[in-house]
C-alpha cells in the first residue's frame, strides 16, 4: 500500500485533505484527475497538462487494451514512457467502456464478451485479463475489475451486478501481481444505500489499497447522488483514498467532497472546451458567442492558466469560427485549470473550517447552480 495520510478534517463536514505518495509523485486530495481516453488528453501535451498543476490522470484500459494493446505498451517500458507523462497514472479497470461502448454479447461469472467498438471483432474480459492488462500498463492505481449497472435498472439488476462486482473484486485481487501498483476495490450498488453498505462491507473484507465508488453520474439526478454519497462515503475506511469515478460538475464535486471523497475523474473539462464551452466560478461561456467578438479580455481575469494569461475571448472564439485546432486546445487547458484551482481553494478553506466558502467564491458548485 502507497502511504497515505490525512492532515485536516472538516469539522463541520467530512471533508478532508491528504496525500497519497506513488512511484512517481504525490498526489494531493482532494484530487480531480483530467481523463486521457487513449493515452493522451485530446489536444492537450503532457506539458501543458502539468502547467495547470495536475497531480494524476486517468487512462481508459479498454481503449488501450485494444489499440495499441497492452503488449505494444509493454515494449516502450511502461505507459508512462510511452504517452510521455512523468506523473502518477490510475487506469481503470475496462468494465465501464464494455457497458458503455461495446456491444455486449454475453456476460456472466467468468466475465464479458463483446463485440469492438472499433472492428466489430468479438472479444472478451474478465478479472484476470483486466489485471493482466493494467499490470503490463504499469500505471500507478489500477481499479478491480467490475460490473457497472445503468441507471435506471431493476433492483434485481442492480443487486445481481453488484454481488458479481464481490466476486470478481475476490479474483482481481488473487490476480494482481504487481506490488508497485496500487489496487482499488470498487464499491457498486445503485443508488439503493443499503446495498452500497453490504458491498463496502465485503470489498472492505478483501483488502484493497484503496476504495471507490462506482455506478453514479450515470443518468440520476444530483439530489439522488448526493443522498447516495452522504449515506456511503464517510464510511469507507479512514486510512485510505477515497475515489468517486467519473464525476463531474462542479456542484457534484463540493457535495462529495463535503460527504469525504477524495479523488475524482471525468472527462468534462476537455470535452466541454472541444466544444467551445468554458468554465468560470460563474458557470459556462459559450466561446462561439457574438458577444466575444470584440472582447479583449481573457476568459476569466482570476486565472492563471496560459490561455487566461495570454489570449483573448475575441481571439478565441475566432479559432472556433475558422476551425483551428487551437481553439478547443486553449479552452481545454483553460478547463483544466479551472477544476485545479478550485481543487487548490479546496484544500486551502478545509483546513480553515471554512470549506462553504466555496459555494460563493465559485457560483457554479451551488445546488441550484444553473450549468448546461
Amino acid at each position: 500500500m502507497f502511504p497515505f495520510e490525512v492532515s485536516h478534517t472538516d469539522s463541520d463536514s467530512h471533508a478532508r485533505t491528504g496525500t497519497l505518495v506513488t512511484p512517481h509523485g504525490t498526489i494531493r486530495t482532494p484530487a480531480f484527475m483530467p481523463v486521457g481516453t487513449c493515452g493522451s488528453i485530446k489536444g492537450v501535451t503532457p506539458a501543458q497538462l502539468g502547467e495547470t498543476d495536475t497531480d494524476i490522470m486517468l487512462c481508459n484500459t479498454y481503449h488501450l487494451a485494444l489499440r495499441p494493446t497492452a503488449d505494444v505498451v509493454a515494449t516502450f517500458g511502461e505507459l508512462h514512457d510511452f504517452i510521455g507523462w512523468s506523473g502518477p497514472i490510475l487506469t481503470d479497470s475496462g468494465g465501464f467502456q464494455v457497458f458503455s461502448l461495446a456491444q455486449l454479447n454475453r456476460i456472466d461469472d467468468d466475465g464479458v464478451e463483446f463485440k469492438s467498438h472499433i472492428d466489430g471483432a468479438v472479444l472478451t474480459l474478465n478479472p484476470e485479463q483486466s489485471m493482466d492488462i493494467q499490470n503490463k500498463l504499469g500505471a500507478d492505481i489500477i481499479m478491480a475489475f467490475d460490473q457497472c449497472p445503468p441507471l435506471p435498472s431493476t433492483p434485481e439488476f442492480v443487486t445481481e451486478a453488484t454481488e458479481r462486482t464481490i466476486r470478481w473484486a475476490r479474483r482481481s485481487k488473487v490476480a494482481h501481481t504487481r506490488d508497485n501498483q496500487a489496487l482499488f476495490g470498487i464499491v457498486q450498488g445503485g443508488l439503493d444505500v443499503d446495498l452500497r453498505l453490504r458491498c463496502l462491507d465485503a470489498i472492505v473484507e478483501i483488502g484493497f489499497d484503496g476504495y471507490a465508488l462506482g455506478g453514479l453520474s450515470v443518468g440520476e439526478s444530483f439530489e439522488e447522488m448526493s443522498t447516495c454519497l452522504a449515506g456511503v462515503a464517510h464510511k469507507m475506511p479512514t486510512d485510505r483514498p477515497r475515489y468517486l469515478m467519473g464525476v463531474g460538475m462542479p456542484r457534484d464535486l463540493v457535495a462529495a467532497i463535503r460527504s469525504g471523497i477524495d479523488m475524482f475523474d471525468c472527462v468534462l473539462p476537455t470535452r466541454n472546451g472541444r466544444n467551445a464551452y468554458a468554465f468560470t466560478p460563474d458557470g459556462f461561456l459559450k466561446m462561439r458567442n457574438a458577444c466575444h467578438k470584440l472582447d479583449a479580455s481573457p476568459i476569466d481575469a482570476a486565472c492563471d492558466c496560459y490561455t487566461c494569461r495570454t489570449f483573448s475571448r475575441g481571439y478565441i472564439r475566432h479559432l472556433f469560427l475558422a476551425n483551428e485546432m487551437l481553439g478547443p486546445t486553449l479552452t481545454s487547458i483553460h478547463n483544466i485549470r479551472f477544476f485545479q484551482r478550485l481543487m487548490n481553494r479546496i484544500r486551502e478553506l478545509i483546513p480553515q473550517g471554512k470549506i462553504e466558502r466555496i459555494h460563493d467564491e465559485y457560483p457554479v458548485t451551488r445546488e441550484n447552480s444553473k450549468v448546461e
